[in-house]
């Protein structure tokens, strides 16, 4: 309930001009460094079988069926693996140098709930609902500058990023956008108000820091969106964006098809709009589970458990795929219907993390992964 003048302004100053975003949410926070930090969550467990095609192993065809891809038909990494076709700029960046591809990663949880599995690959937890903080929250304290430097650009924050280091937000709005007229009006209006002109004026420096980047609902223009943000000297550090519809129990071909072209763009956007500040950019896409190895009986997958994680940017030791393949042979499925994971997905987290903001990955992991066990560290995944 709005009570008040203050509590209206309170409640619409973090609201600025402009369309709402392309299905995801960005959240973004400062710290004060030149390294750059973006973590894509892909909601909805998106499938890693075909998004880094394992096509060496003659179980994948036989799995998969006609949802099989060809490896003539998508971008061969080396002699094992391949990416599929959809993701043109990342096997770009991979030839760059830039893209490190991990596969058969998975969070502590292994239940196939969407929720219960987001949240726990959210709060950095080892089940669902546990945590009640974000690991991107508990990450900021550790940086240098982070504590009270937090922007959500979405109607909420997500879950990653709420906890006790305040996180203001800005959410482009589908109103009409006010004539400057008004808003020197409003500004004169509340010169004289300590509280309300701070206000005002947080809201003015994130809709002047957006810009007109947000004018088209599109991965792209998302991707540009938080590059405008994190390309300013005193602009945010740490992103995250939130993409949703990877959940593909029909139809899985073209419905994959289109969801990693949408990434693909978003990445390359990203890398465009910073320009020189990419070379210090580590981006980190993950999933809350895969999803089965074998085909459904309506041209999908189920939820399954060992999926992709992926790496990009500047600042990545990229050129590589880590993989500790476990196979996918009767015998070596978890549970007799998943890719069984063999890496540790918070410790691609810490690792990337803490290498890209030069603290150290395990000390990062005790503080971001508080109930986690985290080993097995790998090293060199960011640049120094």
């Amino acid at each position: 309930m709005i009570r008040s003048r203050r509590d209206f302004l309170a409640t619409t100053a973090v609201v600025g001009a402009g369309p709402w975003l392309w299905g995801p949410a960005l959240a973004l926070a400062r710290v004060e460094s030149d390294r750059r930090f973006v973590f894509v969550i892909q909601r909805g467990a998106a499938d890693g079988l075909n998004t880094l095609i394992p096509y060496a192993d003659p179980d994948y065809a036989r799995l998969r069926g006609p949802l099989a891809l060809a490896p003539e038909a998508a971008s061969r990494l080396d002699g094992t693996f391949a990416l599929h076709p959809s993701m043109v700029e990342a096997s770009k960046l991979y030839a760059a140098g830039q893209a490190l591809l991990v596969h058969a990663v998975a969070s502590p949880y292994r239940d196939r709930s969407h929720f219960d599995g987001q949240n726990v690959l959210e709060t950095g937890g080892v089940s669902p609902y546990r945590l009640k903080a974000g690991w991107l929250n508990r990450l900021l304290p550790l940086l240098p500058g982070g504590a009270d430097k937090a922007i959500a650009l979405a109607p909420t924050v997500p879950m990653a990023l709420r906890g006790p280091v305040e996180v203001g937000s800005y959410a482009p709005s589908t109103l009409p956008q006010p004539s400057d007229d008004l808003l020197a009006r409003v500004s004169d209006l509340y010169r004289g108000d300590a509280q309300l002109h701070a206000l005002w004026a947080a809201a003015m420096e994130n809709r002047a820091m957006a810009g007109q980047a947000g004018q088209r609902q599109d991965a792209t223009a998302l991707g540009k969106l938080a590059a405008s943000f994190l390309a300013k000297p005193d602009g945010p550090r740490i992103a995250m964006i939130e993409t949703g519809g990877w959940d593909t129990h029909s139809a899985q071909n073209p419905r994959l098809a289109a969801q990693l072209r949408s990434l693909d763009a978003l990445v390359a956007s990203l890398r465009d709009g910073l320009g020189e500040a990419w070379r210090t950019t580590t981006v980190l896409v993950a999933t809350e589970f895969g999803r089965t190895a074998a085909a459904n009986g309506t041209g999908g997958t189920d939820h399954g458990t060992g999926a992709v994680a992926m790496l990009f940017g500047g600042a990545v030791q990229g050129g590589r795929v880590l993989a500790d393949w476990p196979g996918l042979g009767p015998s070596s499925l978890h549970e007799g219907r998943d890719l069984r994971p063999t890496q540790d997905l918070y410790a691609i987290m810490a690792t990337s993390a803490g290498e890209a903001f030069g603290v150290d990955p395990q000390k990062l992991a005790r503080a971001v992964f508080p109930e986690a066990r985290v080993s097995s560290f790998p090293s060199g995944l960011v640049h120094a």
